[in-house]
């Protein structure tokens, strides 16, 4: 008898907020987690037995301050996504920020670091080649909701959209409370259509890729 796989999806938020997680078995809710230690997720990846993870944060900052060429690609599609600055300059802007008392813009970026940091330990980031074992890499929640659209939808929008769409997907959503948990799903069913092998990349292995599925016939039309 075969075991529905598992994986996991990660919303990563500020210092504060921490990580969301999800996880799917076979396509189908599982479980959720949340805590602000990476530490912590990656034990509870492990305990789920998550054969992949997907995660809605930069697994690398620009080298250059221009996009990403997953992130311009994504832009070229139509799919507004956020410009990753390089390590200095996001440093440059928390210091400056803390020195005015003010809350800096990045902290959620570095918070996706101390994350990958943590899943490298027993993951290995996707750059380009099937990995045999278990694996991570970037998704982009607004991406994956056009994915399952089959068009582009409504990032404004996004609290009704994607709860939608996740239903549309077979996914009990009735524990899904909040955007964050949302976006953590949409992750975790970039991670299923990876174990499928249903999925298309974005950008290149030195910048690193942005995972979604393939892209599939509209469900509804949501987008208006």
């Amino acid at each position: 008898m075969s075991v529905a796989p598992v994986v996991a999806g990660i919303d990563v938020g500020g210092p504060r907020k921490g990580y969301h997680a999800v996880a799917l078995a076979g396509g189908r809710y599982a479980s959720q987690f949340s805590s602000t230690d990476p530490a912590a997720i990656l034990a509870w990846c492990q305990h789920i037995g998550a054969q992949h993870v997907g995660v809605d944060a930069p697994c690398r900052w620009s080298t250059d301050g221009r996009r990403r060429p997953a992130e311009a690609a994504l832009q070229a599609a139509g799919i507004a996504c956020f410009a990753s600055p390089t390590r200095a300059a996001a440093l440059a802007h928390e210091a400056a920020a803390r020195a005015r008392d003010q809350a800096g813009w990045y902290g959620w970026m570095f918070e996706g670091e101390r994350l990958y940091a943590e899943l490298l330990k027993r993951y290995v980031l996707y750059a380009g080649e099937l990995p045999a074992g278990p694996s991570c890499f970037e998704t982009f929640p607004q991406a994956v909701a056009c994915a399952l659209a089959g068009q582009l939808v409504s990032a404004k929008q996004k609290r009704r959209v994607r709860r939608s769409l996740l239903m549309q997907a077979g996914i009990d959503i009735r524990d899904l409370t909040n955007i964050d948990k949302v976006d953590a799903a949409l992750c975790a069913l970039a991670a299923h259509a990876f174990t499928r092998g249903r999925f298309v990349r974005y950008g290149v292995a030195d910048d690193g890729f942005v995972i979604v599925p393939d892209a599939a016939p509209p469900a509804v039309q949501i987008a208006r």
